[in-house]
Formats: structure tokens, C-alpha cells, sequence
């Protein structure tokens, strides 16, 4: 890793109606995209963990990420899940956050749910991009999604997982209701954003673990047969859904790598 003094600072903007909180580092190199980070479907700035700083000291490059509406310590959004809501994070919030902070050209990094929102935004966005990185992405709904939340969901009910949600969120079982409910809603069988893949036009690095109970690599297939643009994929033995908490240093030197090859463009 490059030996330079990271240091994250933190805020909060108005978005939307919502106060979002989010966090950036204050030595920035601006020669480089800046790497936005959207977490999933239950994440927070917190359960990013060291992994935020981990890229900022590998790659030198200005990051930032921020909790969505109700989650971690941003204002709470009340009410349940409508199937478009990833559709509305993409293209009313994430537009007029990167504005409000001045983000120019950025590199989305997102995963699971934010892997789905930073396609969508792609899809009409993509020439404000540098690139996008997408890590156990949805662009539909699997059986085995299903399965899986619904699963999570009954462990929920008899174990202290939302008590541990409390370590990252100011709302815990708003979170994970929410997210469970919308998932296992019969409305959101339907839901897919394939139709609109044919509008991404910026580098992409797709990445997803061979043992994801989320999701199969279908989804990455689906993806590469869509998009005009350039693709690579990283598929990781013996990891999950989560491929930047179970194989870090792939995830990392993957980065690291796609950056230096669409920053120097």
C-alpha cells in the first residue's frame, strides 16, 4: 500500500428532505476520480469498517460514502419500501448529493443494493462517471435472494441480530424490516433493471464471491451481455456476499488496479 497519511473527516447535507451523513477524506488527490462508495441493502458508513481507509491508503484517491436515508445515523426516511426504491435513491438522491458535494466523473462503488442503485444511475448517468465498480450486484430477483432474506428474516425473530444492527444504525428494526419487507413483498418479484444496462457506456469491474447466498453469477452474466462498455469480472473462491469483507486484499488490489487504468484515461 502507498504511504500516505489518510485522514477521514465527516458531515452531513441536506438531500431530498433527508440529512444524510456521510464522510470524506481530507487529502485528496484530485488528479485522480473520486470513489463513491454505496453500501447494501442493511450497510451504513460503519459497516464499511477499515475497508473505506484500506482503498484510500492503496489507491490515493479521494473517497467518500454516505448512509442513505434512515440508515446508520442519517435522518430517519419513515414508511416502507415501494419497488422503485432503489430507482428513487438512484436518480432523485445519489444526482443531487454528488452535486452538492461537487463530484465530478467519480468512480461508483457499490454493493448488493448499492450495486443495484449505482447501475440505474449508470444507465442515464454514465457519461459522468469514470467507472463504476460493482460488487454481488441485483439486476433481478433470483429464487435464492428469496430464500435467503426470508431465512435471515425467521433468524432475525429468535436471535439478537437486530441488536447487533444497533452497533451501525440509530433505527435498526426500521432497517431491516424495511429491507426484509420489500424483498419478500410478491410486488418485487417482478422487479429487474436488465433494460436498462444497454445505456452504460463507462469501464466497469464487476465483482462477486463463487459462495454468495444472495445471488448467482447470473447476474453477472446478464450484466456483460447488456452493457456496450467494457467489462472485466473478478470472480472469488471461498467468499460470500460481502466480497470486501471476505477476500479483502483481491477486492483492494482489483481496485487499485481499475483505477489506474481509468484514471490515466
Amino acid at each position: 500500500m502507498k504511504d500516505i497519511d489518510i485522514k477521514f473527516l465527516s458531515d452531513t447535507a441536506t438531500i431530498a428532505g433527508d440529512v444524510l451523513s456521510y464522510v470524506y477524506t481530507e487529502n485528496r488527490a484530485n488528479h485522480l476520480p473520486t470513489l463513491v462508495f454505496l453500501h447494501e441493502g442493511l450497510g451504513s458508513i460503519s459497516l464499511w469498517g477499515s475497508f473505506l481507509e484500506n482503498v484510500a491508503v492503496a489507491t490515493g484517491a479521494p473517497v467518500v460514502a454516505y448512509s442513505r436515508a434512515g440508515y446508520g445515523g442519517s435522518g430517519a426516511k419513515t414508511g416502507e419500501y415501494q419497488p422503485d426504491y432503489m430507482h428513487r435513491e438512484a436518480l432523485d438522491v445519489l444526482p443531487a448529493f454528488l452535486d452538492h458535494l461537487g463530484i465530478k466523473r467519480p468512480i461508483l462503488f457499490g454493493h448488493s443494493d448499492g450495486a443495484s442503485i449505482a447501475l440505474i444511475y449508470a444507465s442515464t448517468h454514465a457519461r459522468s462517471l469514470s467507472g463504476l465498480i460493482i460488487e454481488a450486484p441485483h439486476v433481478f430477483v433470483e429464487e435464492v435472494s428469496i430464500q435467503s432474506i426470508a431465512k435471515i428474516g425467521a433468524a432475525a425473530k429468535d436471535t439478537d441480530l437486530i441488536q447487533k444492527l444497533g452497533r451501525h444504525h440509530d433505527n435498526p428494526d426500521m432497517v431491516f424490516w424495511r429491507w426484509n419487507g420489500i424483498w419478500l413483498n410478491p410486488a418485487f418479484r417482478d422487479w429487474r433493471i436488465t433494460d436498462g444496462l444497454a445505456g452504460i457506456t463507462c469501464p466497469m469491474l464487476l465483482i462477486q464471491g463463487e459462495d454468495d447466498e444472495y445471488g448467482t453469477l447470473a447476474q453477472l452474466d446478464s450484466i456483460v451481455a447488456a452493457v456496450p462498455g467494457p467489462v472485466e469480472t473478478l470472480i472469488l473462491p471461498d467468499c460470500g456476499h460481502s466480497p470486501h469483507r471476505d477476500q479483502r486484499n483481491a477486492v483492494i488490489t482489483a481496485t487499485q488496479r481499475f483505477l489506474d487504468r481509468v484514471g490515466s484515461d
